[in-house]
């Protein structure tokens, strides 16, 4: 049997880190995962022992050369780490969000190209094969033109989810639900419709002792002239990710928690357009969004020579996004893509603030 052509660690042992050892796990016979790094040894051994995984550090500087680093650790150390990983030639798979602002995601872009080695990150519910049907449907033209969408993300987060240090600090966590949950669920919403032009938002705390925001909302006309609203919460007891497309022809609606099946994707056509949900049933699958297919997406980019999906010019999309969102929500007027620029104060922090 031929060894896998990959090597890859896992930086960070923390409760995240599960589902990319279970997801490199999958992909055994191409990728192997030799290595965790994590500044608790403990833990590091935990996870190894669970994990069937040779090697365990606590330094990034000890890990022997890899081919994809699967980043796991704390919002704030995403950059650092994966600037080091760029330096020593290896590929970078980190988790959301990727960067705490729009000016370190760039400083990622130039060493990425610096380098040749790639950043790409987790945004697993791209990879559901509902996604790839709803895109598929409408590059077909089967459903017409988007006309509005709603995307929702109400969870709930206990008050001491947030005594972990890190969680609820600009400087740490670098926003609230909009950066670091909802964040999901509208990079989902992009992908489907394409580029965004224009965010109206208000964002408050209403219930969380944090100096980020625990509720947001937004209004966004994307290019096309399709309009959206989000929502992203963390205080509400009914917890639901939610998705829904008003088309021409057909609504489509997701409605699910943190991963979707096929199962969790209605569609409702518009009469006289029936056949709709019998091309949409056609070819369904019982598979979940999550990190093995968007590892197997990567994977599959590497053989190719080529940059992984959601690779840093897909992720500083949703990430000026997210700036976009906070900068209306501070400033009190609509923001426009592409308005705020390397000197703008928001492309340098989610709140607008030098740190």
């Amino acid at each position: 049997m031929s060894e896998p052509r990959y090597r890859a660690a896992i930086v960070g042992a923390g409760a995240i880190a599960a589902a990319h050892a279970q997801a490199l796990h999958h992909h055994g016979d191409r990728v192997a995962l030799t290595a965790v790094v994590d500044v608790d040894l403990d833990l590091a051994r935990r996870f190894a022992a669970t994990w069937n995984i040779p090697l365990v550090h606590t330094d990034l500087d000890a890990l022997e050369r890899v081919d994809l680093v699967h980043l796991c650790t704390p919002p704030a150390t995403h950059a650092p780490l994966a600037l080091k990983c760029l330096e020593a030639g290896a590929n970078v798979l980190v988790e959301k969000p990727p960067t705490l602002s729009l000016a370190e995601l760039d400083s990622l872009a130039a060493a990425s190209a610096r380098t040749g080695a790639h950043v790409a990150t987790v945004f697993q519910h791209r990879f559901g094969t509902g996604a790839h049907r709803l895109r598929d449907m409408i590059a077909a033209g089967d459903l017409g033109r988007p006309l509005l969408a709603t995307c929702e993300t109400q969870w709930y987060r206990d008050d001491d989810y947030f005594r972990v240090p890190w969680r609820g600090r600009w400087e740490t966590e670098g926003g609230g639900p909009t950066m670091g949950h909802g964040i999901h669920q509208f990079d989902l919403m992009l992908s489907i419709l394409g580029p965004w032009q224009q965010v109206t938002a208000v964002t408050a705390r209403r219930a969380r002792d944090v100096e980020t925001e625990d509720v947001s909302m937004a209004l966004v006309t994307f290019a096309d002239g399709t309009l959206a609203s989000v929502v992203n919460s963390v205080v509400s007891p009914r917890q639901t990710s939610s998705l829904r497309f008003d088309f021409e022809r057909a609504t489509v609606e997701l409605s699910h928690l943190y991963g979707y099946r096929d199962a969790d994707w209605t569609i409702t056509p518009v009469p006289g357009h029936e056949d709709l949900a019998t091309r949409w049933n056609r070819g369904r699958s019982d598979s979940v969004s999550g990190h093995t297919d968007q590892l197997a997406a990567v994977l599959d980019a590497l053989d190719a020579g080529a940059a992984p999906p959601v690779s840093l010019p897909d992720t500083r999309t949703t990430m000026e996004f997210i700036a976009a969102l906070y900068a209306s929500a501070a400033t009190g007027r609509p923001v426009r893509r592409g308005e705020i620029d390397p000197g703008h104060p928001f492309a340098a922090a989610m709140n607008g603030a030098a740190r």
